[in-house]
């Protein structure tokens, strides 16, 4: 299990950097409303993935892991790793796959998002009740109690209308690069794999990592949170291993691993300053972690994989990671 795991994050890396869904350029460049791939590729893989993974559950392949819609946590989670993921030009999946690529910023993105989840795990008991409140989990399958092929129709309907999403705002962006078409797609079928009760029976995640990780190191395992991360922090470390990995892999193929502290969009919008670069990765990682933790999942584990059970928790977190994404774009990087 071990090495099969490894082996999807392999998989969930090169995914990543054939649309370059990874880079600092491409996220930046969504907060800032000039490139549109990684919604793209969200949007195809969501769609696609909600047709594949409902099936499998109906046949008994699978079953939903989906979370919970704890409101306060996904809101302010949401709108928190947005911010972050502005900030910091990376995710907690896409982050080990570009350090691997040599992007320093990343690394350092990495402490700052070990460090939130240090503190996350300390400062959980005192703020524990501004998460709630909790609504259920509530998926599409919760208005059908009974499958009916009614079920199945809106199952392919979403679907397509997410499908078809994407295609419209790369109609509206008038970009000629599709190669965010293969990598949602492939992004969807790697998720309907590992689903499988007989592969893994659980979906991509990436953020319970990083507290499971510092936790460990730090001994402090001696807490409910801990217990209750420990097994899909686990899996996730090995996975997120195979996607460093791949970043480091393809890179040395590809002759282009550089050590890159600055990349262009910083540089074009925020300068030179090694120091000032240094800090902010720090923080966006810092903050990525303790929203996505807040959240109970990141953009793989709740945006992506909870789209796919077409569940509504899901998509109130996509709204406000958007919504935080953005608006931090807007005005951390302003316009030039």
């Amino acid at each position: 299990m071990i090495i099969l795991t490894f082996a999807f994050g392999l998989l969930f890396g090169g995914i990543l950097q054939y649309a370059r869904l990874n880079k600092f350029n491409t996220i930046s460049g969504l907060a800032l409303g000039k490139d549109f791939a990684v919604a793209k590729a969200i949007l195809i893989a969501i769609g696609a993935g909600a047709i594949l993974v409902n099936l499998e559950i109906g046949f008994g392949f699978a079953s939903f892991h989906s979370k919970p819609l704890i409101l306060g946590g996904i809101v302010l989670g949401g709108l928190i790793f947005g911010s972050g993921m502005a900030i910091l030009g990376y995710c907690p999946g896409t982050i080990p796959v570009s350090a691997g690529e040599g992007s320093v910023d990343a690394a350092v993105g990495i402490a700052g998002g070990l460090f939130g989840g240090l503190v996350y795990t300390i400062l959980l008991p005192f703020f524990k009740g501004i998460l709630g409140p909790d609504l259920g989990n509530l998926t599409l399958k919760t208005a059908f109690p009974e499958t009916t092929a009614w079920f199945y129709v809106s199952v392919f309907i979403l679907g397509g209308l997410f499908i078809a999403l994407s295609f419209w705002i790369h109609k509206k962006e008038k970009a000629n690069d599709i190669k965010w078409v293969v990598s949602g797609i492939a992004l969807a079928v790697l998720n309907a794999v590992i689903i499988l009760q007989s592969v893994s029976d659980r979906p991509i995640g990436a953020s319970t990592t990083y507290p499971y990780v510092i936790d460990s190191v730090l001994g402090l395992t001696n807490n409910d949170y801990f217990l209750k991360i420990q097994a899909p922090g686990h899996w996730e470390l090995i996975f997120l291993a195979g996607a460093f990995v791949s970043g480091l892999l393809f890179s040395l193929i590809r002759k282009d691993f550089k050590f890159v502290l600055i990349h262009d969009n910083w540089k074009k919008y925020k300068g030179n300053s090694n120091t000032k670069r240094i800090i902010w990765a720090f923080a966006g990682g810092f903050l990525i972690i303790v929203g996505a933790r807040m959240a109970g999942g990141c953009t793989s584990g709740h945006i992506v994989s909870g789209g796919m059970q077409l569940a509504l928790s899901s998509f109130v977190f996509a709204l406000f990671v958007f919504t935080g994404l953005l608006v931090t774009g807007r005005f951390f990087y302003g316009k030039k």
